[in-house]
């Protein structure tokens, strides 16, 4: 009887303990092997935000060689990177961010964000920089202030860089209120691209 309360009252906090992230997000995955693939969740899951909130199952295509880059629906990964583990973590989120943008963010919404995040455009209008574009501080910047490790590729060595113009308060703040619209006004074809990798600090 004491051994069977026992188990009941562990199975009890367990339930309601619950892990220090969010993680979750609807996806399937479409290449990559068993390891690639949970390197991805693990991604997920290490982050504080709730991938969840996007209503549409996301595509995950993972290969060797691929571009890591989002478009509305489907992210690429490349497989060496994955290969990285956690190194790979800040990637995973920062492309998984843009389907955020895609499917949870409306004009007026981005309009907002883009003021505080700074950037030339939100999306790619010509030749513009990777860290010129709003949506890609955007996703930078989200990737890192959810799951602030130094291990995150993503993590800003000045306020100049992609997720560094605003404070992690003031960019919760922003998520708080500008999530939940229904997007209006994603270019037909966009893709938007994982940053250069080799500016940054792995340490």
């Amino acid at each position: 009887m004491r051994c069977s309360l026992f188990i009941a009252v562990v199975a009890a906090v367990a339930a309601f303990a619950g892990p220090a992230y969010a993680g979750g997000g609807h996806y399937t995955f479409a290449g990559g092997t068993k390891g690639e693939q949970a390197t991805v969740t693990s991604a997920l899951d290490a982050s504080a935000f709730d991938w969840s909130l996007v209503p549409r199952t996301i595509e995950i295509r993972i290969g060797r060689g691929f571009p890591s880059e989002a478009s509305p629906g489907v992210i690429s990964l490349d497989a060496d990177l994955l290969d990285a583990g956690t190194m790979s973590w800040g990637v995973v989120q920062h492309e998984y961010a843009h389907q955020v943008d895609f499917f949870l963010l409306g004009d007026a919404q981005r309009a907002i964000l883009e003021q505080a995040l700074g950037g030339m455009s939100w999306w790619q209008t010509g030749s513009l920089a990777h860290g010129q574009l709003a949506s890609e501080r955007f996703a930078s910047t989200l990737a890192w202030v959810y799951w602030p490790s130094n291990q995150n590729v993503m993590k800003p060595s000045s306020p100049g860089d992609e997720g560094g113009s605003v404070s992690p308060s003031a960019f919760r703040a922003l998520i708080a209120t500008t999530l939940g619209v229904t997007s209006g006004g994603v270019p037909t074809g966009v893709v938007s691209k994982a940053p250069p990798l080799n500016r940054r600090s792995h340490g």
